[in-house]
C-alpha cells in the first residue's frame, strides 16, 4: 500500500510510516538495488524481514532517494549522500523513515504482553512512576523502549545501555510525547521525543 502515516514533527523533520501488504515480489519489482543491498535482502532467512528491508526502500523513493543514496557506518548507523540525517525500523508489517537537519532515532514495536517479563532489563528509574496495575502499562512499557531504541540509534555508540544510560520522563499515552535524558561517560544531553498508536503497534522517535 501507499504510505500510512506522514508526520512533520517540526520543519527540519519528517516521519514516514508504510504497512506492508505487499508480497516480496511486489516490493522488489520497481525497485533498483545496489549490489551489497541485493545480497543482503537474499541472504535473510524471513520473508518477513525482506519486505520491511524492501518497503524502506520504497519509503525512501517518497522521499525522493534511491537505494544508493544510503550507507551504513561501521557501527551499522544509516546515512545519506547529502548529509541529512535519517533513522530506519521495520517491525512485523510496519516500518518507518524519519529524516531531519539534525539527529534523530525511530523505533516502530508491536505492542506484547512479553515486554513485561523483560522490562527490569531495560528499565531503573521509570520504575518510579510505572505502576503495574495501570490499564497502560504495557503501552507504557513499550513507548519506553521504543524511546531508549529512538535514542541508541541516534548516537550508535557501543557501550550504552537502555537501563543505565538512558532516562524517560514520566508521561501519559495521550499526550504523545516527552522528553528523555542520555546520561553516558560524563555526556548529559536531553532529548524531545514524541510517539504513536496503530493498530497495535507504537512508534517512538527522538529529536535532536
Amino acid at each position: 500500500m501507499p504510505v500510512y502515516k506522514t508526520l512533520h514533527p517540526n520543519s527540519q523533520t519528517t516521519v514516514k510510516i508504510w504497512k506492508i501488504t505487499e508480497s516480496y515480489s511486489e516490493l522488489l519489482k520497481p525497485l533498483t538495488l545496489k549490489p551489497e543491498s541485493e545480497s543482503r535482502v537474499l541472504g535473510m532467512k524471513s520473508e518477513l524481514h525482506q519486505r520491511g528491508f524492501l518497503s524502506v526502500r520504497h519509503l525512501l523513493a517518497e522521499f525522493g532517494y534511491t537505494d544508493a543514496d544510503l550507507f551504513y557506518d561501521d557501527n551499522g548507523k544509516p546515512h545519506l549522500k547529502d548529509g541529512k540525517h535519517i533513522s530506519i525500523t521495520h517491525s512485523f508489517t510496519f516500518s518507518g523513515v524519519i529524516i531531519s537537519d539534525a539527529e534523530v532515532g525511530i523505533d516502530i514495536e508491536k505492542q506484547r504482553d512479553k515486554i513485561a517479563i523483560i522490562a527490569k532489563k531495560f528499565i531503573e528509574y521509570e520504575f518510579e512512576y510505572l505502576k503495574v496495575t495501570d490499564k497502560q502499562y504495557i503501552n507504557k512499557l513499550t513507548v519506553i523502549w521504543g524511546i531508549k531504541e529512538s535514542l541508541y540509534k541516534l548516537f550508535a555508540t557501543p557501550g550504552m545501555l537502555f537501563k543505565a544510560h538512558f532516562l524517560v520522563i514520566p508521561f501519559t499515552i495521550e499526550e504523545g510525547k516527552t522528553v528523555a535524558w542520555i546520561d553516558y561517560k560524563g555526556l548529559k544531553k536531553r532529548y524531545n521525543t514524541e510517539f504513536l498508536e496503530f493498530e497495535g503497534f507504537t512508534c517512538a522517535y527522538a529529536l535532536g
